[in-house]
């Protein structure tokens, strides 16, 4: 018997636990005390769903950017609960970049854009941009807030920056598709969209925006 084997009863028991009374604490600390984060990422691939739904939500509580690729692959499970477990974990990991300060810095940013302090945010991030040229959340959160201040071309190019930095930001696709839109560039934005339901299928306004699109600009095929 492997360790792997050995253990891996260990998560499902934990999972179903948090299925049961909903402790999340319990949870993550029985996780955290077993688990490192690049054993979670190999668990989701194993071949028992309930494993990987368990290793996706842990992940969302555990996990940093290091696990941005496991997760993005995860969008695409054959399971739909791991797909919506990893959609929501991979959201929390883009705002731990590894980096000392900056984790704060994004939820400063984050706390702002929900206060509708755009223009804040705007700056904020600008001047963060200095420092931190290779965060592709930083990008994102300021593309959302240029696009409050209807500065569209702004935003496609800092959702652009976002991709480039991390090629599972599906929101940074179809943020790029909206600013698309209100441009009226249809073709830009029907490809965006489509980028982002590459990353994540699971898009179902986005596929509304597809099929629209499509239509309107008399796609058949």
């Amino acid at each position: 018997m492997t360790d792997s084997t050995r253990i891996l009863p260990k998560i499902i028991e934990f999972y179903q636990d948090y299925l049961d009374d909903g402790d999340v604490e319990r949870f993550v600390a029985r996780t955290g005390r077993l688990y490192m984060q690049g054993t979670l990422c190999r668990l989701l691939k194993h071949a028992d769903p309930r494993v990987r739904r368990a290793a996706a939500l842990a992940l969302g509580f555990l996990g940093d950017f290091a696990a941005n690729p496991s997760l993005g692959e995860a969008l695409r499970d054959s399971d739909r609960p791991v797909r919506l477990l990893a959609e929501e974990a991979i959201r929390n990991v883009w705002l731990r970049p590894g980096i000392p300060g900056l984790e704060r810095e994004l939820r400063i940013l984050n706390r702002m854009a929900s206060a509708r302090l755009f223009r804040r945010v705007v700056e904020r991030a600008t001047t963060l941009l200095q420092t931190a040229k290779n965060v592709p959340e930083v990008y994102y959160l300021r593309a959302n807030a240029l696009m409050a201040e209807d500065r569209y071309e702004e935003a496609i190019r800092d959702h652009h920056m976002a991709l480039e930095l991390n090629p599972y930001h599906f929101l940074a696709a179809a943020g790029m598709g909206y600013a698309y839109l209100k441009l009226r560039n249809f073709r830009g934005a029907l490809e965006a969209f489509r980028r982002a339901l590459k990353i994540n299928p699971n898009l179902e306004a986005v596929r509304l925006e597809v099929n629209r699109l499509r239509r309107l600009l008399g796609e058949t095929s």
